[in-house]
């Protein structure tokens, strides 16, 4: 199990889902924890229950973020860990609203998919660069197999999920290259169980057993075990790890889509 002990992390989007199951394992394994959401009953309870502090935060409201990173570092005295989690679905296609529509969508899912997380990366770079004995952390950015494999009913989404992949390569390379002793890199979910996925089943009844068909394991994956492979690579465990990315989909892009 990755030893977190003394680590300070924010988590992001950590009302729900892979958020909450990973701030739940982050203080299990001895981590500080500050989680943000725009949902503040859930987050708040859900951070009051695992043990960790709570902020209210829209990530794609660029101003907010430095005020994030303050709070963790003047609760924790550093920042450690970033997870970039929050994020959002468009539910559109690329003809499938009208041009107003269509555009209110997408600038809405960029922002938070894309934008939120380069900032995020931004105000924490800047603060693990001056934590108390020298340049450190590690940030894991969460993508999704719509980045190597996109839907045509969700072109936003699709999007900005790739674009994560590269950004997270782009930020590992240029930490490396100025010497900083900050990593970066990306999880690939797949299928999980959500509250995304659990409210569209109520919008498209089956859709959860069709969706857990697109894995060889014929099933979800739980929360908690993508937690788990976020814990591994913002821990000391793997130095040498950056700019790369851990794919966590019950196999489901390691074959053939005909079989």
């Amino acid at each position: 199990m990755p030893d977190l002990s003394g680590k300070v992390a924010i988590i992001t989007g950590c009302a729900s889902g892979i958020g909450a199951a990973t701030v739940r394992r982050f203080v299990a394994d001895g981590a500080q924890v500050l989680g943000t959401d725009v949902n503040e009953a859930n987050g708040a309870a859900l951070c009051a229950e695992a043990g960790a502090l709570f902020a209210v935060q829209d990530v794609s409201d660029r101003s907010l973020w430095p005020q994030i990173v303050a709070r963790a570092v003047e609760a924790f005295g550093r920042l450690d860990i970033l997870v970039n989690n929050a994020g959002m679905v468009s539910g559109a296609g690329i003809g499938d609203l009208d041009d107003k529509a269509m555009f209110a969508a997408w600038d809405q899912v960029l922002a938070v998919n894309l934008t939120g997380t380069m900032a995020g990366c931004r105000a924490a770079i800047a603060a693990m660069r001056a934590n108390p004995g020298g340049s450190a952390g590690a940030i894991v950015n969460i993508a999704s197999t719509t980045a190597m494999a996109p839907l045509p009913t969700d072109v936003g989404y699709s999007a900005s999920k790739g674009a994560v992949r590269v950004l997270s390569k782009s930020v590992a390379t240029w930490c490396a290259q100025h010497k900083l002793d900050i990593r970066c890199n990306t999880v690939i979910p797949g299928a999980t169980q959500t509250g995304i996925l659990e409210a569209a089943e109520q919008q498209a009844p089956g859709l959860i057993a069709a969706v857990a068909k697109t894995s060889p394991l014929n099933r979800l994956a739980d929360p908690a075990e993508t937690a788990a492979a976020i814990a591994f690579l913002a821990s000391d465990e793997c130095p040498f790890m950056t700019g790369a990315e851990m794919v966590v989909d019950g196999a489901m892009m390691a074959i053939h889509p005909g079989f």
